[in-house]
Parts: C-alpha cells; structure tokens; sequence
C-alpha cells in the first residue's frame, strides 16, 4: 500500500491510497495510523455547494437549480413544549420538506435521535426526493438563528452526501430578510439514495471510554458552562449534569452571532477555539447533550478548515447512563 500526498495545508491532508503494493519502510511513515484513516477519508469541499447560503443567495439558487432540495430540520428540547410538525404545517419557506431528526433515527435504543441505520437513511430522504446528485439545503426555526439544523448537515456528511448547505441565519434571519413562507406542503417524487457510510465522523461509547486512556482525542462539549460544570439541570428529568474528564467547554451559542444570529467568521471562530484550548490541528470528539449542539462544534471546525471532526453520538444521556461514577466529574 503506497500513500502519496496529494494536498497539505495547516489542518487538513488529503492522501491517495493504492493497497497494491505495500512495502514496510517504502511507505510515508505516520505516527498514527488512524490519523492517516481519518485523512484521506475526508474529501475536499466542492465550491458549488458552499456550507452556508444567505438568504439571497438561497432564493437564487432556487430560482436558477433544479436539484435542490429545501429541508425543515428544526428540533426542539424535550421541555420546549413546541412542535415541529405544527410548527412546520404552519409556515416554512416554500418548497421545504420537513426532516424530523427524531423520525430519521435508531429505533431500536432507547437513546434519543441516534444516527439510523445507512438503509433506513436511503429510505427516509429518498421519500423527500433526494438522491446522490441533489444539492440539499437545511434550515431550522430557531430564535438564535440555528439549533438543530447542523446535525441534518452532519448526518448527511456521515451518510456520504457533502452535496449539503445551510441557510446561515436560519428561517428567522429569511423572515427578516423579507422572503416569502407559506403552509402550502409540496408533494416530491420519490428518488433513490445510496449511503456511503463514513465511520470516521462517528464515536461511540466505547470509543471515547478508550479515549480516556489514549488521549488521542480533544473532548469538546457544547453544552452551557452550567451543565457542563454540574450546577444547572440537565434538561432531561432523568439524567443529571456533570462532565467527561479533561473535557474542554466551548459552548454551542458562542459560534453564532446574537445580533445577525448567522454563524461568525472563521477568523472568530479560530479565536473561539484557541480560547478554549482547542487546537484544530488534533483529533476532537464533539459532544453535548444528545448528539445535537455537538455538530456545532464539528460545522464550526470544518469552516475553519478541519474537516475530520466526529461526533460522540449518544454524548453525555449515554455516558451519564453507562459511565462509572469516577468518570462523571462535576465541579
């Protein structure tokens, strides 16, 4: 197997991997092999699908594209109280379909939103006329201007699909921006998709259990400094507030900005990293609450170019279920 570089830069390596013909000692040499994985698994951005669309650049594409398909990823906390089926039949921008994050899960544990099966994926956004070669945006309806629609953009890049935007600013910011919305729900023709598993952007319990040993990994938690700390409750009843040890503390809501509600720049976003003892050029595990605030984390690095970012799937509900009591720490 000879690895070639083929593409350096502060924070990201691209490899061509040929397994015909390994020679020990022929090969470039790594210190650590699964960083190598890691690499080369992770594809190059394409520019004609940029991670974040404005408002008007959103109605331009949907004006000018064919394959383009709009989704409703809101999600709100258990204790919300609200609606994301009525919210949605209420209003949402014209031509969007709703993607329950709920819905397009792992039923077969009690844990919440857990990524679904590549199959049951395939069959949940194929229903949404989604296939290989759509162009998919995701928005949510958060006050803050995004919540819940990071993880959609997450869950498509773990099933293989990097052909996915987000409207920055959420459908608050295109209310402000004075586009339309509508409660009229389109009808789609059925597509077919075909996932492509990327496990490389996914921890399980065991993984970050082996973690604390290795320390291969930054643990970064996006929940507030409350939760994370052990002194504000948990907003599930029956899980309590604490901490992984050595994690690191870089709350979701500081990658937004309160007054646009968009997502800061990336010059904002290395400075938000570097204040929390973040440093982009190692492995991170994101985690939070339920797998949902922790994509934040890896949105926020991939904009800042690292693109190698997993996430800690059932976060701290399944760590505070599963962990020994030595290994939750609260101040």
């Amino acid at each position: 197997m000879i690895f070639s570089v083929t593409r350096v830069c502060a924070r990201s390596l691209t490899v061509s991997v040929n397994v015909s013909n390994f020679k020990v000692g022929k090969a470039i040499t790594f210190k650590n092999i699964s960083l190598l994985q890691r690499s080369y698994s992770m594809s190059v951005p394409d520019p004609k699908f940029p991670t974040l669309l404005n408002s008007f650049n959103l109605q331009k594409k949907l004006n000018e594209e064919k394959n383009i398909r709009l989704l409703d990823c809101s999600w709100h906390l258990p204790t919300s109280g609200r609606n994301v089926q009525k919210e949605y039949e209420a209003a949402h921008i014209p031509g969007a379909i709703l993607f329950n994050i709920d819905e397009c899960a792992d039923k077969n544990t009690s844990l919440p939103h857990m990524l679904p099966q590549p199959e049951k994926f395939e069959s949940y956004v194929g229903k949404r006329g989604i296939s290989n070669d759509t162009h998919v945006v995701v928005y949510d309806t958060s006050e803050i201007g995004m919540y819940s629609a990071q993880r959609a953009w997450w869950t498509f890049r773990v099933f293989g699909h990097e052909k996915v935007s987000i409207l920055n600013g959420g459908f608050k910011k295109w209310e402000e921006d004075d586009y339309p919305v509508t409660s009229e729900v389109q009808k789609v023709i059925e597509e077919k998709f075909i996932a492509k598993f990327r496990a490389v952007l996914v921890q399980h319990y065991q993984d970050v259990e082996n973690n604390l040993e290795s320390n291969e990994y930054q643990v970064v938690d996006a929940r507030s400094p409350g939760r994370f700390q052990g002194t504000e409750p948990e907003p599930r009843a029956d899980i309590e507030p604490g901490r992984m040890p050595n994690a690191i503390n870089m709350p979701f809501g500081q990658i937004l900005d309160p007054e646009t509600k968009a997502v800061k720049s990336q010059d904002e976003l290395e400075k938000l990293f570097d204040a929390a003892g973040v440093d982009l050029n190692k492995p991170i595990i994101a985690t939070c609450g339920s797998g949902i605030t922790a994509c934040g984390i890896a949105l926020a690095a991939f904009l800042c170019g690292k693109h190698d970012v997993s996430v800690y799937d059932g976060s701290w509900v399944e760590w505070y279920m599963r962990a020994k009591q030595e290994n939750i720490v609260r101040c």
